[in-house]
């Protein structure tokens, strides 16, 4: 089976670069990018089966991340993540079409559950 792709984008550099060992250590490929603006472009050159992105970044935010994967590439999966688990942002993060939620600070065995489980849904109709 191919490696799973994934664009890790989160302003946090410690939590980059933990996400980055804890998910290769699970057999995904991972990229990152240190704000929303960077995930955009990084979206726009390159293939990603799945994007976790935090809500709260500077230039372009987690909501905007989504809202252009769902506009140009609407097969990528996109989990959000944030340090503000409020039920304000995960509502609007379903409504703009992301697959899950996930608050910070995460477990990681919760996390892989989530990406795992995400990552085997159906693909959305085109």
């Amino acid at each position: 089976m191919d490696q799973h792709r994934i664009l890790v984008a989160d302003d946090e550099e410690t939590i980059r670069a933990i996400l980055k060992d804890e998910l290769e250590e699970e057999g995904y490929a991972i990229t990152t990018a240190v704000d929303g603006e960077d995930a955009i472009r990084l979206l726009r050159q390159d293939k990603f089966d799945l994007v976790l992105a935090d809500i709260k970044m500077p230039r372009a935010d987690g909501f905007d991340v989504l809202r252009t994967v769902k506009a140009e590439q609407p097969s990528v999966r996109v989990i959000m993540l944030t340090g503000f688990a409020d039920l304000k942002n995960a509502i609007e993060s379903k409504r703009l079409g992301a697959d899950d939620f996930v608050s910070k600070p995460y477990d990681i065995v919760d996390l892989v559950t989530t990406i795992e489980r995400v990552l085997s849904l159906e693909p959305p109709a085109s």
